[in-house]
C-alpha cells in the first residue's frame, strides 16, 4: 500500500500514483467508497462493490495515467479539487477528461477522495 496524502492538492498525483500501479487494492484505498464515483459519464455509482468495478474497468485501459491539477480549495476536512486527466499508452490517448473531485480528511489527517466525477468539468 502507499501513503495517502497528508496535503489535499496532492490528491491528484497520488491518485495517478495508484492507478499507475495497476493494484486495485491500492486505487481503492484512495477512495472513501462510501461517497460517489463516475466511471463513464452520467453512470455515478456508489457502494464498495461498485467503486471496484469502476477501477477495475479504468485499469483495463492499459497506458499511463496523468492527472493535471486545475485547483484545489479547502475549507475545514473538505476540498474541491478540478483535475484535467489522461490515460496514455505511448503516443496514443486512450482517454481524456476534466474531472471534479470531492476530498475529505480523515480523522488520521490524510485525504481521500469522496466523490470522484471524472467527467464532471466537460463542456
Amino acid at each position: 500500500m502507499m501513503n495517502l496524502p497528508k496535503r489535499a492538492e496532492d490528491a491528484h498525483a497520488a491518485l495517478a500514483a495508484a492507478f499507475n500501479t495497476g493494484d486495485v487494492a491500492t486505487v481503492l484505498s484512495m477512495y472513501d467508497t462510501s461517497g460517489i464515483i463516475v466511471p463513464e459519464p452520467g453512470k455515478p455509482v456508489t457502494g464498495k462493490a461498485q467503486f471496484e468495478e469502476a477501477v477495475k474497468a479504468i485499469l483495463s485501459i492499459k497506458g499511463k495515467m496523468e492527472i493535471k491539477t486545475v485547483y484545489c480549495m479547502q475549507t475545514g476536512n473538505l476540498a474541491v479539487g478540478r483535475s484535467e486527466w489522461n490515460i496514455t499508452d505511448g503516443d496514443e490517448v486512450k482517454v481524456r477528461a476534466k474531472g471534479i473531485e470531492l476530498m475529505k480528511q480523515s480523522e488520521d489527517g490524510t485525504w481521500k477522495i469522496l466523490i470522484d466525477h471524472a467527467f464532471g468539468a466537460e463542456d
